[in-house]
């Protein structure tokens, strides 16, 4: 089966957002939402959201899953505000349990912060299947990134969130707390055992030196042949010395205090505080 598959760049934080359209239903499912967020005022806004929701909107779309690939470290989740405007329940990998309880440190968040996952309406596991409609979903636990990173594969689409990027830019970074190059390269893998021809759509794009265009859609045959880290048959040892490397040298992601703290709540913001107004903490000397 293939999916309609519509895409939604954010420019602000080079982020893809996808609605996965079931094509024989009104059926829909909403992939990486993006909540606006000024760092500088500390204001939101759901410009990008609401794009996504006008387009369900227009077509008389049904949402029935709100998904997230993992816990981003640079946007902010849209998904409890596109769930009260269209509805949806919200997925990510079980192991959320694991980013909550090594951020919930970071930002000493305290025993009224639920570190359970039970923010999310749905934890996924390796080998779960969902539907959207009449297509089937199957869930992958691909970790590397981050330690509850998912891939939808959906048909012949796999939704891979910052596994992997388009061939000319390589793969994700690892050095967050609980990643590992060595898990990262093994997900590759068990995504490039997909069928050569499935269509693979990657969370963020940044335009690769000599592309003038983004991108982000690409085959699993192309990742085989012409990814910069792993393509051609790289081994393991070779790609967790290339990206140990070059992640000693990344900055951390402009929006990585906001986003995570939001995310590992399933996109709510913390509780507001006896003012009213709701806060988030800066750990100094910690990140």
């Amino acid at each position: 089966m293939t999916p309609e598959v519509k895409a939604f760049f954010d420019d602000a934080t080079n982020t893809v957002s996808f609605v996965i359209k079931d094509p024989n239903s009104a059926s829909v499912a909403i992939v990486d939402s993006v909540l606006d967020f000024n760092f500088s005022n500390g204001r939101t806004d759901t410009t990008s959201a609401d794009e996504v929701i006008a387009y369900v909107q227009a077509n008389g779309l049904k949402v029935e899953w709100i998904l997230e690939s993992h816990v981003h470290a640079d946007h902010l989740s849209a998904a409890p505000y596109i769930q009260e405007q269209v509805g949806g329940k919200v997925g990510i990998g079980a192991n959320i349990t694991i980013v909550q309880d090594v951020f919930g440190k970071v930002f000493n968040e305290g025993s009224e912060f639920q570190r359970d996952g039970s923010q999310f309406d749905k934890l996924f596991v390796d080998g779960d299947t969902i539907n959207i409609g009449t297509m089937k979903v199957d869930v992958m636990h691909t970790p590397g990134h981050t330690p509850a990173c998912m891939t939808y594969v959906v048909g012949d689409a796999a939704f891979v969130g910052d596994t992997m990027f388009m061939p000319d830019f390589g793969t994700a970074r690892c050095d967050f707390p609980g990643g590992s190059a060595e898990d990262l390269y093994a997900s590759i893998q068990k995504i490039l055992t997909l069928p050569d021809d499935t269509r693979i759509f990657v969370g963020h794009d940044y335009k690769a030196p000599g592309r003038d265009e983004f991108a982000w859609e690409t085959t699993v045959a192309e990742q085989k042949a012409l990814n910069v880290h792993v393509g051609a048959g790289k081994p393991e040892e070779e790609f967790v010395k290339m990206r140990s490397d070059r992640d000693a040298q990344l900055a951390m992601p402009k929006l990585i205090i906001p986003s995570i703290q939001i995310n590992m709540r399933a996109g709510q913001m913390p509780e507001p505080e006896e003012n009213g107004e709701v806060y988030l903490k800066v750990p100094i000397n910690v990140l």
